[in-house]
């Protein structure tokens, strides 16, 4: 087997390229396996390109399928060549924002049976045997129901896949050594938005609040390693391009369907949560450089 392994867990396609695109383009140049696992096909994503609007959710309804294929550019561009669905393609649904009608809808992934939902997470597990896991915080980053749940799934799944116990048709038991959150540091943000402020422009946070507030910006301290990828920085503004119903790209910025602008950052950030800490990078934080720091060759 190749002697780094690597599965990411994500909601939706385009959250990959979002949180990781540079880290999983760095690690498939340098050999390792990275295998991607999405749990929806993003059917209730808002549509950026008018003349694909009649795809929305509340029309034709099959913006899902037709992000199957920007989610096979991206990967394209990222060099991935292992991604899946959670169960197959269609398997879950995307859940929507919470208190919104698409949570309440037979499929959504939100109303999942869990029991359900970590068994096919477990047969990627066993089948792939990562070292690394990366997935969402307990509150998927910034609260999104389905980003929530591919949480659970994910966690729930690297515990039943250890169990000798757990469904044995499933594969042999495997251990992940290491598992990481998806995180943005609170220091990253404060710096855009000074890097901003310099040129004259507004800051993209500005809608959000103090950075002290924001969801999904971390205190520094939780923050434990640091993947610079920006020598695959084309590779993810490829990807990013490839969602194109999701993501307008802008030179080194982007805006979300929300008009949230945010810095498109080679450096990714990460929050180890189970495993051992590898030795520090050279960075004046300690955090490590390699997800795989500590494991061995």
């Amino acid at each position: 087997m190749i002697d780094r392994r690597l599965l990411l867990v994500h909601a939706h396609p385009d959250d990959e390229t979002i949180n990781n695109g540079a880290t999983m383009a760095r690690y498939v140049a340098e050999g390792a396996r990275v295998t991607l696992l999405t749990c929806t096909l993003g059917e209730e994503g808002e549509v950026l390109v008018p003349g694909l609007a009649q795809l929305a959710a509340d029309q034709a309804d099959q913006l899902g399928g037709f992000r199957i294929g920007e989610l096979a550019a991206a990967m394209a561009a990222l060099g991935v060549t292992d991604w899946r669905f959670l169960g197959g393609a269609g398997r879950y649904r995307d859940s929507g924002m919470i208190g919104t009608e698409a949570n309440a809808k037979p499929r959504a992934f939100w109303n999942a049976d869990l029991d359900e939902a970590v068994g096919h997470a477990v047969a990627v597990v066993r089948e792939t045997r990562p070292q690394v896991l990366v997935t969402y915080d307990d509150n998927g980053g910034y609260g999104h129901p389905d980003h929530i749940q591919a949480h659970r799934v994910a966690m729930a799944a690297v515990d039943a896949a250890a169990d000798p116990g757990y469904r044995p048709e499933l594969g042999e038991p495997w251990s992940v050594a290491k598992v990481y959150w998806c995180c943005v540091p609170r220091s990253v943000l404060r710096e855009g938005a000074e890097a901003m402020a310099s040129l004259g422009e507004a800051s993209p946070f500005e809608q959000l609040g103090d950075v002290e507030e924001i969801p999904f910006a971390v205190p520094d301290e939780v923050v434990t390693a640091a993947v610079d990828g920006r020598d695959a920085a084309g590779a993810k503004h490829a990807a990013m391009r490839a969602h194109a119903t999701q993501i307008t790209v802008d030179g080194p910025f982007f805006a979300l369907s929300n008009n949230f602008g945010q810095e498109v950052l080679g450096v990714e950030h990460y929050r180890l949560v189970r495993g051992e800490r590898g030795p520090a990078g050279p960075g004046p934080h300690g955090w490590e450089d390699d997800l795989f720091a500590g494991l061995g060759g």
